[in-house]
């Protein structure tokens, strides 16, 4: 079991430091790359530690390492207890947790409770013992309809496009909400509940600070498996319709307070959950006090750059964890989603609106994730038809082209791919030539670049009085603007969305995304005043 003097003293004193710490996530493949394949590893990762410390962040999130065929980029896990060697071995990784707490840095990593690779051991042995079976019990798998069984068992289909279920030889057929390289866990059989718990201590027990759970208001499955309402738009895991019997099933709490009882024996461990559920009262049951520490929120994931639109989302968001008494855990951008300097507008006018997000976020109470590269500005990326791999350019017929543009590897110097990101010059998704400019080397001492602007905003946050208080108060402002006060601390932020300039609120100013026009807030810009 972990011991508090495993860690240094300024991390060991603190058992809820997650309630206000800023979370930096690692996309491990696209990181640093140590051995030249050009593809991310764990010592690329532990090389950049003086870089993250600089930046001012309390935490990491580590995307899957664990051992995969990479169907869907390590979200398909074949052992959930080991490391892939594409990405190293166990002894890199426990280099990495302690260089990390020397950094003053915890680690967390992702899990992936809703299904397993099709490699697993687990799932060749329930195709192996045929229908019946224990070993197909730990998994779901149906006869199909029809005379002759040859349809699926029900209508649902896959969030990576196409149907959610694939027959086997002799017949029956297996649920896949993602890929078919992805079996679902049958989370009914007690085996599964304990493997999970088993997975847990292994890195509990290594010295990690906490998890991300990938899907987690997915793992239930209704009784019955009734079928869904088909519409022109299919319903995907980044939906919120309570008509979906796929997801936000009532069961999947049974699983996390599970998972709560095992963390608790780990003081200072945490647990946040990639939960897809707007409705205030269902996400807030994720997040009680027998359950999940965080709930991912995404309000602001789903808003575009308007104050009304952006304000929603942060009242909905504090009114969801104010049931619970949880803090809120906010993000812009991840490795699901298309970058926000590109969402915004991209280009100068993406930026300038992103550098203004990234301060109304900061001035947030509550919990904060950064993506890795979006201190750096990095836009999306326009990748050739060749080059796509996320599995959903294919289950969906080359129609949509997935998730591999927010993916690309990180600039890190010079001036021209592979940026210091590998010493290869063929990196696993191929870098755009004109980022030399967004290279961290010419980012880090420009005082008016989205790097300097990062680690200014995020050296404010932790060291400046004004952002005490978990309660906001909220201005009058022009349409297409607002503002906000940190009660008990005091900072204002005031956000312009609007096409002109308007007065600042009363106070002086702290920090500005953009240049300021006077006692006027420009547009697309956002201020921080005390």
């Amino acid at each position: 079991m972990r011991r508090s003097s495993d860690l240094t003293p300024e991390i060991a004193e603190e058992t809820a430091w997650w309630r206000d710490a800023v979370f930096y996530q690692v996309y491990v493949r696209s990181f640093a790359d140590s051995n030249g394949d050009g593809v991310g590893d764990l010592e690329g990762i532990r090389s950049r530690l003086g870089y993250l410390e600089l930046l001012g962040v309390d935490a990491l999130w580590l995307t899957p390492f664990y051992r995969s065929p990479m169907a869907d980029h390590g979200y398909d896990v074949a052992d959930p207890r080991d490391v892939d060697p594409m990405f190293g071995d166990l002894a890199a990784f426990d280099r990495l947790v302690a260089d990390a707490h020397e950094h003053n840095i915890r680690v967390t990593v992702d899990l992936v409770p809703n299904h397993t690779s099709d490699l697993h051991q687990w799932f060749q042995e329930a195709l192996q013992a045929g229908p019946g079976s224990m070993e197909r019990s730990r998994y779901i798998f149906r006869e199909g309809r029809g005379f002759d069984g040859s349809q699926p068992p029900n209508n649902w289909v896959s969030v990576f496009g196409g149907p959610a279920w694939t027959r086997v030889p002799d017949g029956q057929w297996y649920l896949h909400l993602f890929a078919p390289e992805q079996p679902d866990l049958n989370w009914e059989h007690p085996e599964v509940r304990a493997d999970l718990e088993h997975t847990l201590r292994f890195w509990l027990d290594r010295g990690v600070d906490g998890f991300r759970i990938d899907v987690a208001h997915g793992m239930a499955k209704p009784e019955g498996l009734p079928d869904m309402e088909i519409r022109t738009q299919v319903p995907g895991v980044l939906s919120d319709d309570v008509r979906d019997p796929r997801f936000d099933n009532d069961g999947v709490h049974e699983i996390h307070r599970m998972i709560r009882k095992v963390m608790d024996g780990y003081p200072g461990t945490m647990a946040v959950g990639e939960i897809w559920v707007k409705d205030d009262e269902r996400f807030a049951a994720y997040v009680r006090p027998d359950e999940l520490h965080l709930g991912f929120n995404f309000r602001l994931v789903e808003a575009g750059f308007d104050a009304d639109a952006v304000r929603s989302a942060i009242e909905h968001s504090l009114a969801a964890v104010a049931l619970s008494g949880t803090p809120a855990a906010w993000t812009l951008s991840n490795h699901d989603v298309v970058r926000h300097v590109t969402r915004y507008g991209g280009g100068a006018l993406g930026e300038q609106r992103a550098r203004a997000m990234t301060l109304v976020e900061l001035a947030l109470p509550g919990v904060i994730y950064l993506y890795n590269g979006e201190e750096l500005g990095l836009p999306n990326v326009e990748l050739p038809d060749w080059a796509l791999q996320d599995p959903t350019w294919e289950r969906s017929g080359h129609t949509e082209r997935g998730r591999d543009g927010c993916r690309v590897p990180i600039p890190w110097e010079g001036t021209s791919p592979p940026f210091g990101f590998s010493t290869s010059a063929s990196t696993w998704l191929p870098q755009p030539n004109e980022w030399d400019h967004l290279t961290a080397e010419a980012q880090l001492e420009d005082p008016g670049s989205m790097l300097s602007l990062y680690r200014e905003a995020l050296e404010h946050r932790k060291s400046n009085a004004g952002f005490a208080g978990e309660e906001l108060e909220w201005y009058g402002a022009p349409a297409g603007c607002f503002a906000f006060r940190r009660k008990g601390g005091g900072l204002i932020c005031a956000l312009n969305t609007s096409g002109a300039s308007v007065p600042l609120p009363p106070g002086q100013v702290l920090l500005s995304s953009g240049p300021m026009d006077g006692d006027q807030l420009p547009p697309d810009t956002a201020v921080w005043l005390v």
